[in-house]
C-alpha cells in the first residue's frame, strides 16, 4: 500500500506555559523535526491531548503547524467529535487552516447503539463532505468501540477515505485489512513497537508518540527495513521497545513531555488532570534514554 500518507509520522505534544498554549515552542519542536526524515506531522491527536483544548487552541496549533512544517511535510489534523454534524465542520475548519488530512475517531459515548454500521454511515457522511482526505482513527482502549477490519475495508473504497491508523495493537487487524483495500488505500500504525512487523506485512509507515521522542531512530527502521537491513532493523525496533512501553503504556503522556525536556525539546507539564511525573518515573525514563545513548552527560 502507498501514496501520499506514507512514512514516519510524529504525533505531537502540546506544550503549556501557565496552562495555556504556548505555541512558540510547539513550533520551536517542529522546526527541529523538520530535520529528521519525518514524513509529516498529527496535530491534535491523543498525544498532543486534543481532548483538554478548546476549539480557539486547537485552531492556533494546526495553523502553527501547517506555517512551520518543511516543504512537502504532511499536517494531519484530528477532527474528531461525537455528531456528524460537528466532525464535518471541524474538517473543514482544519482544511481552511492548511491540514492535508484529517484524523477521526468513530463517535463513542452511545456505545451501545454504535453498531459497525452506524460507524460506516458515520465516516461515509463525513468523508462525503470533508474537504480534505480522512483517516480512520482506531483506538478501542480509548474509545470503547473499534473499527473493525471488515468495516475499514468497505470504508477504504471511499475515494475520500484515505488511510487507516489502528493504535489497537493487534497486528492481526493489519493481515486482515491489507489484502483488501483500494489501492493507495495507507495503514499507519499507532504502536511504535509494531513498526517493523507492520511493515513487513504491507503498512505504508506509522503514526507514532515515540517519533515526538526519538524520530530520527523511528525513521532508521523504516530506513533500514526499505535497504533490506533486516537484521539491524530488528535489533534497533527491540532496543527501543522498552522506552516505547514507558513513554504509551505504563507512564504515558506526562513521559513522553519529560523525555522531551531531557532531550532539548518544548515538553513541560500535561494539562490537568494529568500530573507530571514523580520523581521515581523520571528517573526511571532517564535511565531509558541513557540506556540508548541520547542523554549527553548526566541527565537532572
Amino acid at each position: 500500500m502507498s501514496n501520499g500518507f506514507e512514512g514516519v509520522f510524529a504525533a505531537l505534544t502540546t506544550p503549556f506555559a501557565n496552562d495555556e498554549v504556548a505555541v512558540e515552542g510547539f513550533r520551536k519542536n517542529i522546526l527541529h523535526y523538520n530535520a529528521t526524515g519525518l514524513a509529516g506531522y498529527v496535530v491534535l491527536g491523543s498525544t498532543g491531548e486534543a481532548v483538554l483544548l478548546d476549539d480557539g487552541e486547537s485552531e492556533k496549533l494546526v495553523a502553527a503547524a501547517r506555517a512551520t512544517a518543511g516543504p512537502g511535510m504532511k499536517v494531519i489534523a484530528g477532527a474528531s467529535s461525537e455528531s456528524t454534524r460537528r466532525t464535518i465542520e471541524r474538517a473543514a475548519r482544519m482544511a481552511g487552516l492548511g491540514a492535508d488530512a484529517v484524523l477521526v475517531k468513530p463517535p463513542h459515548y452511545y456505545k451501545s447503539l454504535l453498531t459497525q454500521e452506524l460507524v460506516k454511515r458515520f465516516y461515509f457522511d463525513v468523508a462525503d463532505r470533508s474537504p480534505v482526505p480522512l483517516i480512520i482513527y482506531n483506538i478501542p482502549q480509548n474509545t470503547g468501540i473499534a473499527v473493525a477490519p471488515p468495516t475499514a475495508v468497505e470504508l477504504s473504497h471511499h475515494p475520500n477515505i484515505a488511510g487507516f491508523k489502528d493504535s489497537s495493537g493487534a497486528l492481526s487487524n493489519l493481515t486482515e485489512v491489507a489484502p483488501s483495500v483500494r489501492p493507495g488505500f495507507s495503514f499507519l500504525l499507532g504502536s511504535g513497537n509494531l513498526l517493523l512487523a507492520g511493515l513487513l506485512l504491507g503498512a505504508s509507515g506509522g503514526i507514532l508518540a515515540m517519533a515526538a521522542v526519538v524520530p530520527e531512530l523511528c525513521v532508521e527502521i523504516q530506513t533500514l527495513y526499505r535497504r533490506g537491513k533486516l537484521v539491524e532493523a530488528r535489533k534497533l525496533q527491540l532496543d527501543l521497545a522498552p522506552l516505547n512501553r514507558a513513554l504509551t503504556q505504563t507512564l504515558g503522556i506526562p513521559a513522553i513531555k519529560y523525555a522531551l525536556d531531557l532531550l532539548g525539546y518544548e515538553g513541560g507539564i500535561p494539562r490537568p488532570p494529568l500530573l507530571p511525573l514523580d520523581e521515581l518515573a523520571k528517573t526511571e525514563l532517564r535511565e531509558l534514554l541513557a540506556g540508548l545513548n541520547l542523554l549527553p552527560g548526566k541527565a537532572g
